[in-house]
């Protein structure tokens, strides 16, 4: 199924009720999942977030949750044609596992997208193409679906919705969405009853997945003020036995950052420097301090990204009884 697409820095008449930007409605965050009969559970996406304006065969505007157009750096995407605004999420989805029973998505690969060149845009879509997959409705042909329930919006969306777009999956209990909280990226839970509300965290919430691991510290960042530690550094065993880089963690008390200082200092090899720069902090090089490979961490963490902690771990406890050599990479597939 083909579709137009409007050439970038046009300005063209749309016949939709809805025109971008439309800001989302949002989640409210939560650590366990709300219980009643007005509650509905969808898994959560590792995507990007996405509303898909779709007039007639075109593609108007694929726009992110900040407003911008996506639509360039997703050439594949196919919707079918009709009048009609769809919130959703933008995936790559991962290599099928045998005994998964959960669908797993390729953020890094996502991110790979947002290039300047188009050639290397059409390669990727080609090798990793991306799939839209929809969970809302906000409008269609000349009706803005806004103040109707999810309940009714559900209703127009399985109505509409077909290949090649997506429809994500939806359950009635908290007990039936259990296997997306504890193998997947977590629930978003909605009420049934509630409407639409652009931009605002009402209606939904949010349950990440939180995972737990043991991680050997492999060295520490400075703080931002002098004689402090900003986080550790945490590694991890891989089949050939050498640590390698994980992640790291923060979110220490002042206290705790000046006391681990000299906690740290017997465990010090003497090698330091600025390098390795963080894929998760804009390319920006951070100064590092190493050690030796012998204490361990308890560290929960919620995403993990081509073998990576994508956000900072909070540690629990330190495990004294733990031998560092037994922390490997396995866990992170867990």
């Amino acid at each position: 199924m083909g579709r137009k697409v409007a050439p970038l820095g046009t300005v063209r008449l749309v016949t939709l009720p809805l025109s971008p930007p439309v800001a989302p409605q949002l989640a409210r965050s939560r650590k366990t999942l709300p219980e009643g009969e007005d509650w509905v559970f969808e898994p959560k996406w590792d995507g990007f977030r996405a509303l898909a304006f779709v007039d007639g065969d075109e593609v108007v505007a694929l726009q992110s949750r900040n407003g911008k157009d996506l639509l360039r750096y997703f050439p594949e995407l196919r919707f079918p044609p009709g009048r009609y605004v769809l919130d959703g999420e933008i995936v790559i989805p991962a290599p099928e596992v045998e005994g998964d029973t959960v669908r797993r998505q390729e953020f890094d690969l996502l991110g790979q997208r947002i290039h300047p060149a188009a050639s290397r845009i059409a390669r990727l879509a080609q090798e990793t193409p991306a799939t839209f997959m929809a969970f809302d409705l906000l409008a269609r042909e000349d009706e803005v679906l806004l103040d109707l329930s999810w309940e009714e919006r559900r209703a127009a969306l399985e109505a509409l919705v077909g290949d090649p777009v997506e429809l994500t999956p939806v359950v009635r209990t908290a007990q039936e969405a259990q296997p997306w909280l504890q193998g997947a990226e977590g629930v978003i839970a909605k009420e049934a009853s509630a409407p639409y509300r652009p931009g605002e965290r009402t209606g939904m919430v949010k349950v990440k997945r939180v995972r737990t691991i043991d991680a050997v510290v492999a060295g520490w960042r400075p703080g931002k003020e002098e004689g402090t530690v900003g986080s550790l550094i945490l590694a991890l065993h891989g089949p050939d036995g050498r640590l390698r880089e994980v992640g790291h963690s923060s979110g220490f008390t002042a206290r705790e950052k000046r006391e681990l200082v000299g906690f740290l200092a017997p465990y010090e090899t003497g090698e330091r420097g600025s390098a390795d720069p963080s894929r998760w902090t804009a390319g920006r090089d951070l100064e590092w301090v190493k050690l030796r490979p012998e204490l361990v961490v308890e560290v929960t963490f919620d995403h993990v990204s081509d073998g990576r902690i994508r956000h900072g771990a909070k540690v629990q406890r330190w495990r004294e009884d733990k031998d560092p050599a037994a922390c490997g990479v396995e866990q992170l597939e867990q």
